[in-house]
Parts: C-alpha cells; structure tokens; sequence
C-alpha cells in the first residue's frame, strides 16, 4: 500500500469526520437526581463508600495533549442520532493519539525493533496491570531521579508502585496547555529503579513517566528489558498514600503502541 494512497485516506477520513456534526455538550455536574421524572447522571471519583478510586482521567476537550497548546481537542462526533431521526445514538470517537489522558506505553513505544517485533499492548501482561500497588508521595522539590528513588526507601517485592508527584498538586492534568515542566523520572532515576527494585508497574501523574528533558533516554531504561508497564496520566488527588489492589485495563489494539487505560484503586 503505498504512501500516497495511505495519505489521501487518511485526508478522506478527516475530511468525513470533520463534517459530522459536533457531539453534544454534555453536563459534568455531580448532582444526585431528586425526581425519577428527570433522572440526572451522577459521575463519581469515589465508590462504595470510599472503597473504590477511579484513578482514571475523565475525557475532555480541554484536557491536556501532548506538545498542544488547545487541549485534547473534539474526540466524540454523533453521526447517528435519535433527534434526527435514527433508531439509536451511536457516537463516533478520534483520539489526536492513544497516548491521550490516562494511557499505558508498551515497549514498541519509543524502541524501533520492539514495534516492528510486535510488541503492543496486547502483550501487556495483565497480572502486571492487576495486583497489590503502593501509592507513594514524591518529594516536591525535584524530579525522580536516583537519589530520590533511594531516599523513597520501596521495599523489595513491590511489584507496583504508583507516584504521586507535584503535577498532582499543579493540577498540570487538567489544564488545557501542555506543560513542559511537568515532574517525571531522569534517565538515572529510571535505571535505578529497574537495577534496583522489583517494581514491575509504574504509574504516573501526567502524561510521560519521563521527565521532558529525559523523555527518550529514561523511557528506553524502562522499556529495554520488556518487563515494565508504564502507565501515565493518572488522578491520585485526594486518594491517601497506602496500599491497594489496582486493577487496570488496557483495550486490545491489536498493532498499538499504546492505549487509553481505565484505572480503580480498591481497599
């Protein structure tokens, strides 16, 4: 298939969504319904009493995306709708890139030969993905380098580690211009952690577990011995430091580097 035929298919194919007509708006408000005659959604943070976190970013226009300065952008266009006529409402979905809001990487990411290998996030081990986590604070003042690894003292047979940084505090998630600032592992930090710990799972508070400055280089340490999931984009404001089972799920795209992930936190 040759390059200029992959090219006009992919203008056709934005060109196509681009006149569907825009998604509806569609209300974030948390309100509990008082009245079965006009039932209101609840969307919840939290579930089961406090048992349960979802750990996952909610998708918005304004989230986030990467190098962008306008957010994520429209990803949901409506072509099929009840008010117009349709049987059913079925929504059409384009993400800028799988590595939008809470995502997990496979190797095939930033490693040539991995992709071409196959390595996609079909190969994800999910015991990996699913098990006991350590939610941890990192110290605000620098990015995750070795010393702080060290200084974090993670016990031997931790197997996933989730780390809550100073995007947490800077809400760097849910700001609409990308921030290149943002806190993540240096190339030392993230060889230290795979030389020196059993740590399998690592998650993140923003978009790259790798510092901006270090994004290639840390993120090859991660993915040379195929043995460590990233997964980036997490929401752990207001969920206490501790131990949890975490249960991530990544969809099966087949080819993918990568792929928009649903995380819970469970007591």
């Amino acid at each position: 298939m040759s390059s200029l035929f992959l090219l006009l298919l992919s203008t056709a194919i934005t060109a196509a969504v681009a006149s569907i007509p825009a998604y509806p708006s569609v209300s974030t408000d948390c309100t509990v319904s008082a009245a079965d005659d006009k039932p209101v959604p609840v969307r919840r943070e939290v579930y089961g009493d406090g048992r349960i976190f979802d750990i996952s970013h909610r998708y918005t226009v304004d989230m986030p995306s990467w190098g962008s300065k306008d957010g994520l952008g429209q990803f949901l266009w409506l072509p099929s709708s009840m008010k117009n006529g349709s049987r059913s409402n079925n929504s059409l979905m384009k993400l800028q890139s799988v590595h939008s809001g809470t995502h997990v990487d496979a190797p095939g990411h930033m490693v040539e030969s991995y992709f071409d290998a196959g390595f996609d996030v079909d190969t994800l081990d999910l015991d990996v993905l699913n098990g006991p986590a350590l939610l941890v604070d990192v110290p605000r003042d620098s990015n995750i380098t070795a010393k702080v690894m060290e200084s974090l003292n993670i016990p031997k047979g931790v197997r996933r580690v989730l780390f809550r940084t100073l995007n947490t505090d800077r809400r760097l998630m849910f700001k609409k211009e990308f921030d290149s600032s943002y806190v993540g592992f240096t190339t030392d930090g993230a060889r230290w952690l795979a030389k020196n710990t059993d740590i399998k799972l690592v998650g993140i508070d923003f978009l790259s577990a790798a510092c901006y400055d270090h994004s290639v280089p840390a993120h090859l340490e991660f993915f040379e011995g195929r043995e460590i999931i990233l997964v980036e984009g997490l929401k752990l404001d207001n969920v206490p430091v501790g131990i949890y089972n975490v249960h991530c799920l990544p969809l099966r795209l087949l080819g993918s580097e990568g792929s928009p992930i649903r995380c819970i936190l469970i007591k």
